[in-house]
């Protein structure tokens, strides 16, 4: 029998036009005794200013996943914001997450090499503050949807965290959270439409919200180059890689800590992984239910490169006429005092993922641009929210 978490989850408005996630009164507000947890990566830039894009990418999808496998609830909404996450939490399950993050702290420490902090924010404390956390999901295939976040509840609970408010210590050195199904094994994705395009819109505080959702629909309009919203990721899906640094992440991912011929056994079990992947790709075979073209096409469909969390997310690859296009419409609205943005260009894109079951179609994709992405948009709209 479905309890009230269950129910709430089952009943969260799901939303089939992206162009919907900028009404906030379609959303379903988070109940009480629920909290947000939300980590991310300290002095993201500097780490991809060193070239560690992937390392990055991944300790924000490794929130998710050690999160969702600790509580096995994989319907938990979560949305990943290049270096970090949030996921809402319910109670029961809140002592749990907090030990969980104390491990990813330990995990991203100890295998990753950088510093990530956490919190556990309860949903009282953000609507005592004036704020709130309203959820809905967007459908992004028929097989896959993903949470929206609006409410302004979300920004709050990131912005007290990087205070230093709420904070969730590290686990002992060693500490490993359950990382399953967490991967980054696919080769970067050049744009083919002229730039990969990184995008944060957020609302001015006393700004026009009307205009704002009329600004969101319109920019989803302008993405919409070739018929597919702008998405990076080819329809035919992308490539696997072999030398990347995302298989050496992801064997330490799997394995021990300090367990060394255990990572070498996990790392030469990812290696002929994807040596099958690209033999029967090139064949168009298929293994027993593992179809790997059609695993890599729901790849594709099933990539969240569009998301709403307290304001507009993207990554699209677009022609320089339309970038132009969107640049001025943003400037337009910001000197309208409808919103600030930050805005990002590179020449590919990155993946990462959570995999449950290769023969299961609920894979799901986590795409961010490859030199820079959401961290470095976020640098963009908060040196432009600091001079407003």
């Amino acid at each position: 029998m479905a309890n009230a978490d269950d129910e709430f989850l089952q009943r969260l408005p799901v939303l089939r036009e992206f162009g919907d996630v900028a009404d906030t009164l379609k959303y379903e507000p988070l109940p009480d005794g629920w909290a947000l947890a939300v980590a991310d990566v300290i002095n993201s830039t500097g780490a991809i200013d060193s070239g560690r894009y992937k390392a990055v990418n991944m300790a924000g999808a490794g929130v998710i996943s050690a999160l969702l496998n600790a509580l096995q609830k994989f319907d938990l909404p979560f949305v990943f914001g290049g270096d970090g996450a949030v996921v809402a939490i319910p109670p029961a399950s809140i002592d749990a997450a907090r030990e969980t993050l104390a491990r990813v702290l330990s995990w991203v420490r100890d295998d990753m090499e950088l510093a990530m902090r956490a919190s556990i924010v309860p949903v009282e404390d953000i609507r005592r503050h004036g704020h709130d956390v309203r959820v809905a999901r967007f459908q992004a295939s028929d097989d896959v949807s993903y949470a929206m976040f609006s409410g302004g509840g979300s920004s709050w609970a990131e912005a007290r965290m990087k205070a230093g408010d709420y904070g969730i210590a590290s686990a002992p050195a060693g500490s490993r959270p359950d990382l399953s199904g967490l991967s980054c094994r696919w080769d970067p994705i050049a744009a083919t439409q002229g730039r990969i395009v990184s995008i944060i819109v957020m609302p001015q505080p006393a700004g026009d919200m009307e205009a704002f959702r009329r600004l969101v629909h319109t920019l989803a309009d302008l993405s919409n180059v070739d018929g597919r919203d702008g998405h990076p990721v080819p329809a035919s899906g992308p490539d696997v890689s072999f030398a990347d640094e995302g298989v050496v992440l992801e064997s330490k991912a799997l394995s021990p800590y300090g367990a060394g011929w255990d990572r070498v056994r996990k790392m030469v079990g990812i290696l002929a992984q994807i040596m099958l992947v690209k033999t029967l790709s090139k064949f168009d075979g298929s293994l027993g239910r593992f179809s790997a073209n059609e695993y890599r096409r729901g790849v594709a469909r099933n990539t969240d490169f569009r998301k709403f969390e307290d304001g507009l997310k993207m990554t699209v690859d677009i022609g320089p006429g339309r970038l132009a296009e969107i640049r001025a419409r943003l400037d337009e609205a910001r000197a309208a005092g409808v919103c600030h943005f930050g805005l990002h260009e590179q020449d590919e894109a990155l993946m990462t993922c959570i995999v449950p079951s290769a023969v299961r179609r609920n894979h799901m994709h986590f795409v961010d641009g490859a030199m820079g992405g959401y961290a470095t948009a976020a640098t963009y709209l908060k040196a432009q929210m600091g001079k407003a």
